[in-house]
């Protein structure tokens, strides 16, 4: 692993400490209002309905949708919302996240590289 990919790597780290922070939050209040926690299947659900909302802002963002509001701000909020969904449902299936994106993101290049090459 290279210094950038372990920097990265930290980052993910991070970002993924932090969504168990506020979920943890969220547990709490769930735990008060409803008597239990979300459900795997109610996360994924919130998760689809934030990522569907993001294809709305991007139609808005390209102006061909409208919405109230500022478009930058929403899209900026609700893709970082999506980024910590993903976070949570990683969590909640075992998934190490940082580690997935890595694997997975090494796969993918080392794919294209080759395609490339074959191209020239």
């Amino acid at each position: 692993m290279t210094d950038q990919e372990e920097r990265d790597d930290a980052g993910l780290t991070d970002a993924e400490a932090r969504a168990r922070q506020v979920r943890g939050l969220y547990e709490q209040l769930e735990q008060r209002l409803l008597g239990r926690t979300w459900t795997l299947p109610e996360l994924a659900v919130g998760f689809t309905n934030d990522a569907a909302y993001v294809g709305r802002l991007v139609l808005a963002a390209e102006r061909t949708w409208d919405i109230d509001g500022d478009v930058d701000a929403e899209l900026r909020h609700k893709l970082a919302e999506c980024l910590w969904w993903v976070f949570v449902l990683a969590d909640r299936l075992d998934i190490d996240l940082p580690d997935a994106y890595t694997s997975t993101m090494d796969k993918i290049r080392g794919g294209l590289e080759q395609s490339v090459r074959r191209m020239t």
